[in-house]
């Protein structure tokens, strides 16, 4: 398919199946990049009441610099993958010194920032500053290997990026690329997700019953009550493996993970007891 026809039906078909969501066409980059950040690995449907309320309780960046990171990550529970919130938070705590309370604009320093990838970084540059980026993410690539590599495995973001820069406007990027998102999302539900078609396609691991959940767990644990101990933690965590038919961890097995997240900076320990 040529280019030109290429984008024509994109639009077409992203006009077609266009979802109304509330940090669409908004002129906020800090809201702009808590919504992207939720969305990573995360589904739309859950990230809506979430992306709200987030805003609602930290609206500025200056306000989430200056939030207390306990209150950040009750917060943020529910959306998964922990580490994100404090990413986040370590970028507002940057921004208000580095940036008067802003976020830049430039892609580089955008990718100084932490947790800040190459796609959060266009999609920023795209959605809030509407400004040319290359915004390669699963529904875009879903889209263009659809259209452009049909019968094709394996293919490589190498082969995609000349692509996607190619497409992207230099008027108005962040239309195209909703109308990619949009197309992206229905071709998912529709006829499969073209996407795992790429070479960098890794299927997201099981968490039920993974390190991942016992992360979680744990951290909801101390979130709740501030000054546990491990033996405490051991127990509960021992109560909540065996209600799903699972083998109980050692205490030794729990301080390893517990020890991970406080070398993350989930919180702290002093001695035997641990707290955001």
């Amino acid at each position: 398919m040529r280019l030109d026809a290429f984008v024509e039906k994109v639009l077409t078909e992203g006009q077609k199946h266009k979802r109304v969501l509330p940090w669409r066409y908004i002129d906020d980059p800090y809201a702009v990049l808590v919504s992207e950040v939720m969305l990573q690995q995360t589904q739309v449907s859950r990230v809506l009441p979430r992306w709200e309320r987030f805003l609602a309780l930290f609206p500025t960046v200056d306000a989430l610099a200056a939030a207390d990171q306990a209150t950040v990550l009750e917060q943020w529970q529910g959306l998964g993958y922990n580490r994100r919130a404090l990413a986040l938070k370590r970028c507002a705590e940057i921004c208000a010194v580095e940036y008067a309370g802003s976020l830049p604009k430039e892609l580089d320093q955008l990718l100084a920032l932490p947790g800040i990838g190459s796609a959060t970084a266009a999609g920023v540059r795209s959605f809030a500053y509407n400004l040319p980026s290359v915004y390669l993410e699963t529904n875009v690539r879903t889209v263009f290997l659809h259209e452009l590599f049909p019968d094709e495995e394996g293919v490589t973001d190498k082969q995609l990026i000349p692509l996607v820069e190619q497409t992207c406007p230099l008027d108005d990027p962040r239309t195209w690329y909703y109308a990619l998102l949009d197309y992206g999302a229905y071709l998912k539900t529709t006829v499969g997700n073209a996407s795992r078609r790429s070479a960098h396609y890794a299927k997201q691991s099981t968490f039920e019953g993974s390190r991942r959940q016992k992360r979680a767990f744990l951290v909801r644990e101390v979130l709740a009550q501030p000054g546990v101990t491990l033996e405490q933690l051991t127990s509960k965590l021992a109560t909540f493996e065996q209600q799903h038919a699972r083998v109980a961890l050692t205490e030794s097995e729990v301080e390893a993970i517990l020890n991970d997240l406080v070398g993350e900076g989930f919180f702290a320990r002093s001695e035997n007891t641990f707290q955001a």
